[in-house]
């Protein structure tokens, strides 16, 4: 239903095109949402592929985490171990297609506000919408997170994050610090490490993990990050919440060659390098780098939210399952604990039918405080 140029109107409006906002498209169409009129998702990408398409190079489908299907249609790349940054959104331009989603891209969301009947306002750059409903899809890959430390802005190297790698053969010659606890890091690390010398530091000593990341293991870690949503919490990651890291043939390389021998976080940065100060036990220990790559994570990408106020005191936003607590029509999709392929598909098909319930059937449950 359009109702002018530049103001157009829908039941649902989902922020994002990855795996979060396709499975949750996919959904919304088998629960009577009819695409276009009913629903569109919006996307910021010139592409589809989501956070997929701006992966680094090496990563292949074999060493991601799984790659797991969306609604529908199964993942069968081609033979042999394509890049991920291949086969995933030639994969997601393939669903989009199938199913006759109503993507629109590039189509960039700089804020969502409430209107004076109680809907929302989307603001893009491309004209605005106006929704009864909200999906946000948007994930974390647009918000690297890079810590704070003394110094940092003196240093005279490269400092670089996760989604500014691209290959290892940048850093030959050169000394790198990679700084982060979770799989990226010890990734990048033991890549990077075939081709320089490299050192490895993280907030508290990695645990590795020797069997496979099970339904179970996986359960448990999701149950751990439900809580701290639905607390208000800041969402972590598995590895945040669990500490462990599955080790895998790349990771056992790693640790045969001695490049995961990890030390203790830094205290300060200096001009050339990253130093330990005496009182921590490390006797003054200083480290020449010419690089210090940040693998340190992500942040959900709600800014464009803000105008709602949504964040508690705990700097997170409290979750109901998959919607706003007290909020049954404001999803986040692919936030704490669907922030993951599988975890979003689950997520997308259960706002999809809260949805319905909301927005279709009889006594449309109220907006609470």
């Amino acid at each position: 239903m359009i109702s002018s140029p530049d103001v157009r109107t829908v039941d649902v409006v989902v922020i994002g095109a990855g795996q979060a906002g396709l499975s949750t498209a996919w959904a919304l169409a088998r629960q009577g949402f009819a695409p276009e009129s009913d629903f569109v998702v919006l996307d910021a990408d010139d592409a589809p592929g989501g956070a997929w398409q701006h992966r680094w190079p090496s990563l292949t489908v074999g060493t991601t985490h799984r790659v797991h299907d969306l609604p529908g249609l199964p993942f069968e790349p081609d033979a042999g171990n394509p890049r991920a940054a291949d086969a995933v959104p030639a994969y997601f331009a393939r669903y989009e297609r199938r199913f006759e989603l109503p993507v629109h891209r590039p189509v960039r969301v700089s804020a969502v506000r409430r209107t004076d009947d109680d809907r929302f306002r989307v603001e893009t750059d491309s004209g605005d919408w106006i929704a009864r409903a909200i999906v946000n899809a948007t994930g974390t890959w647009t918000r690297p997170f890079v810590p704070r430390y003394p110094g940092q802005e003196f240093f005279r190297g490269r400092q670089l994050h996760t989604v500014d790698y691209r290959s290892a053969r940048d850093f030959a010659g050169q000394h790198v610090v990679v700084v982060g606890g979770g799989a990226s890091a010890t990734q990048l690390l033991v890549e990077i490490s075939t081709v320089t010398s490299t050192t490895w530091v993280t907030r508290r000593p990695p645990v590795w993990r020797e069997e496979p990341f099970d339904e179970d293991a996986g359960r448990r870690a999701v149950a751990m990050v439900e809580e701290a949503v639905r607390e208000g919490r800041r969402p972590g990651s598995v590895v945040g919440v669990t500490g462990l890291l599955v080790s895998t043939p790349y990771i056992r390389d790693g640790l045969d060659r001695g490049v995961l021998d990890r030390l203790p976080m830094f205290d300060r940065i200096t001009e050339d390098g990253v130093a330990w100060d005496p009182a921590d036990g490390h006797e003054g220990r200083f480290i020449a780098a010419d690089v210090i790559l940040w693998a340190t994570g992500f942040r959900a990408a709600v800014n464009h939210l803000a105008p709602l106020h949504l964040r508690g005191t705990g700097g997170g936003i409290r979750m109901d399952g998959t919607h706003v607590a007290g909020e049954p029509r404001i999803h986040l999709v692919g936030y704490g604990p669907s922030a993951s392929t599988i975890g979003a598909n689950r997520a997308g098909q259960a706002a999809a039918r809260q949805l319905r319930r909301v927005l279709k059937e009889p006594g449309e449950l109220p907006r609470t405080a």
